[in-house]
């Protein structure tokens, strides 16, 4: 009983830092660029970098019919990019089998897509937390690293995936191309206000 309440108080509070880091950290990056004189929202856009390759093969898997019947079809869900029906199905997939790394990951990128950072962020880490050498999971916090403006953090993702793939895996060559570039947008000259 203790365990099970220790476990709740952990999550819980990774759910409230991602939360809490995610919602901030716009008003953060806006902060500064308004410091140096141009416009955050105006240098760096999410659209203008890949977001994992990985996952347009969803559609494919003939193994469906033997998940969980949420779990199936919040998987169909996100190969059909309906980001809302994902997360409902995933959600409902999650309180059957709280342990599921897969389930995490699958929440936090229909999050993602649905610009939800903070959710996002939590499931994401939840998912590494269950399983810390989950690549998808790595892949895709280091994708929204860059969407929060935090290309280090992001590369300490990749390292991470360099160290549990050994040879190059899917994952962290989507990552590294997301990488590189967030860092040729992040190169361009930023429009200043009245120029």
């Amino acid at each position: 009983m203790i365990r099970a309440i220790a476990a709740a108080a952990v999550l819980g509070a990774v759910f409230a830092g991602g939360a809490f880091y995610a919602g901030n950290a716009p008003a953060l990056r806006n902060t500064a660029a308004g410091w140096l004189g141009f416009s955050a929202a105006t240098a760096l856009t999410t659209e203008d970098w890949p977001i994992c390759t990985t996952m347009t093969a969803m559609g494919t898997e003939a193994d469906w019919a033997e998940l969980d019947p949420d779990f199936a079809a919040g998987k169909r869900a996100l190969a059909a990019a309906d980001w809302s029906g994902a997360v409902t199905a995933l959600r409902l997939a999650f309180l059957r089998d709280p342990g599921n790394a897969d389930i995490q990951n699958y929440i936090g990128y229909a999050y993602r897509r649905l610009r939800e950072w903070g959710p996002a962020m939590g499931r994401y880490q939840q998912a590494l937390m269950l399983n810390p050498r989950h690549r998808s999971a790595r892949e895709h916090l280091g994708e929204l690293y860059l969407v929060l403006g935090e290309p280090i953090k992001a590369e300490e993702q990749l390292a991470a995936l360099k160290d549990i793939c050994l040879i190059s895996c899917n994952e962290q060559t989507d990552l590294e191309g997301a990488i590189a570039a967030y860092t040729a947008i992040a190169q361009r000259p930023a429009t200043r206000p009245g120029s």
